[in-house]
């Protein structure tokens, strides 16, 4: 069977539930945002040695597939498994722990470092973005709410495993003064 089928030549796509809706839609844009942000989690992963925090962004890509699918299933009377409230807790513990290893910060930090935080902080910033459709989303359609959450923990999450990962590789943060 070919991967190709015709149907979103002109413009639209089919939903999950199995409700056509144009490429362009609310729900088509989040679920193409959390989409690259676990494609570029995935190049994060190629960049990393084997440790804690990759089998931690191996874990958070199968929770994206799960936020994808259930941003995707508009009009389904069976929605798919969700992200649940614990996973959002094991992210936080997560974060905290990191934490205690890192300098607290005191101003803006440019994002960068070794190739491997770099890429972190551009995930980062796409994580937002995914964030930012996915409230979009929200205003015009239910939505569970802890993806929101969770996409912005994640963020948090991104953010200190940069650092971390610069702390590690002995790379000083570049601190943004200001002009």
């Amino acid at each position: 069977m070919p991967i190709y089928t015709r149907f979103g030549d002109k413009g639209e796509t089919i939903t999950l539930g199995g409700k056509a809706v144009p490429k362009d839609h609310p729900r088509v844009e989040a679920c193409g945002q959390v989409d690259e942000l676990n494609a570029l989690l995935g190049i994060c992963i190629a960049f990393m040695d084997e440790g804690k925090p990759k089998h931690l962004l191996e874990s958070i890509q199968k929770d994206l597939f799960i936020i994808g699918a259930g941003l995707s299933a508009a009009g389904t009377k069976k929605p798919p498994q969700a992200i649940s409230l614990n996973r959002i807790s094991e992210i936080e513990l997560e974060i905290d722990k990191i934490e205690q290893e890192l300098s607290p910060l005191h101003h803006f930090i440019l994002p960068g470092g070794s190739k491997t935080a770099s890429m972190l902080h551009l995930a980062r910033t796409v994580c937002r973005r995914a964030e930012r459709a996915v409230v979009t989303l929200s205003k015009k359609e239910k939505i569970n709410p802890q993806i929101i959450t969770y996409l912005n923990r994640l963020g948090d999450l991104l953010f200190v495993l940069a650092r971390e990962t610069n702390r590690k590789k002995r790379i000083d943060e570049t601190i943004w003064k200001g002009r």
